[in-house]
């Protein structure tokens, strides 16, 4: 659902929440056109530590709400840079290290737009989309990041 009073961006090309394992190539094509001299990628990986503790595995949990709130974050920054295509898929479910967790990428005419549309999409997301990460440790500890 997008806002009242917001037009929606054709420049909003994909958009999803996933538990099937992420394709760049996927992202890639949905923001395949020719006025774009641009195109910035950023893949989340899953890492092997975190704040010096081993991290064997995680899993990503997704409010009900998540997939409209990554809509109207993706629709904000298209609105307020200047790109021809944006997209944003992220995972949920159980991830092991090295799967990939989310994707963001951007196209513009030029490089330094899309930089910061990227830049902008990822942390936005981070920020405000409600996805929670539970890591498991080495140790047999767990933690949730991002909980409210």
């Amino acid at each position: 659902m997008v806002p009242y009073g917001w037009r929606v961006s054709t420049a909003v090309r994909l958009v999803d929440l996933r538990e099937d394992p992420l394709d760049v190539a996927e992202v890639v094509d949905a923001l395949d056109d020719d006025a774009s001299g641009g195109l910035t990628l950023f893949v989340g990986r899953v890492r092997d530590h975190d704040q010096g503790k081993g991290v064997v595995g995680l899993d990503y949990s997704a409010h009900p709400s998540a997939l409209d709130r990554l809509r109207e974050v993706c629709e904000r920054v298209a609105a307020e840079h200047s790109v021809q295509g944006l997209a944003a898929v992220h995972r949920v479910g159980s991830l092991d290290i090295g799967d990939i967790a989310v994707i963001v990428a951007t196209t513009s005419a030029h490089r330094g737009d899309a930089f910061e549309a990227s830049r902008a999409l990822i942390d936005t997301l981070k920020a405000e989309v409600p996805i929670w990460k539970h890591q498991r440790f080495g140790d047999g500890t767990e933690e949730w990041v991002g909980t409210p």
